[in-house]
């Protein structure tokens, strides 16, 4: 078992840097480096420190199942949503992406439809046009895509995504979640 990758792991998860997992746990940022890299290993209480800060029980940390995650997600898990007055529908390909770092969708946009107007965050975007053209409004720029292409953007301004085909428009749209 490497001790040091599932710590790291756990770190980042939780959003912390070597450096404040140290200083929560009385270690100093080289020794959480050496731990994460399997170059040095905590004592029981050392470690059970660590697991505290980083909200993890003993049992869980061992247990390697207890690991494991989701990886298959049948059709009948997801979720669609249709807004008949902006014209769109919404494909949740996850069944619990609000929980992940990264929230996939499928949005399939008709006729002179448009998605949602968003507000701006620090989450990232990543859209890949499956079909049709679309534009995207971002601050007071306008950029298009066509079938094959994407785009990418940091959503640091409002962002509005319309079809701009004379036909139904779908694209796989990726945002990360911005609380994580």
């Amino acid at each position: 078992m490497q001790i040091g990758k599932k710590i790291k792991r756990l770190r980042l998860k939780k959003g912390l840097t070597q450096e404040e997992l140290g200083e929560r746990t009385d270690l100093s940022k080289g020794f959480i480096s050496q731990l994460e890299r399997d170059i040095n290993s905590p004592s029981i209480e050392t470690l059970f420190s660590i697991l505290n800060v980083l909200g993890s029980k003993p049992k869980d940390f061992f247990d390697d199942e207890q690991a494991r995650t989701k990886v298959v997600f049948e059709v009948e898990e997801q979720t669609i949503h249709v807004d008949e007055e902006k014209g769109y529908k919404l494909h949740w390909l996850i069944s619990d992406s609000n929980e992940n770092v990264m929230e996939p969708v499928l949005i399939t946009i008709g006729n002179n439809g448009q998605f949602k107007q968003f507000e701006p965050s620090l989450s990232e975007t990543f859209i890949y046009v499956l079909k049709g053209k679309v534009e995207l409004m971002l601050g007071k720029q306008q950029y298009f895509a066509s079938k094959g292409e994407s785009l990418y953007f940091e959503a640091a301004d409002d962002h509005l995504l319309k079809n701009a085909a004379d036909e139904e428009t779908q694209v796989i749209y990726v945002v990360t979640n911005s609380y994580l």
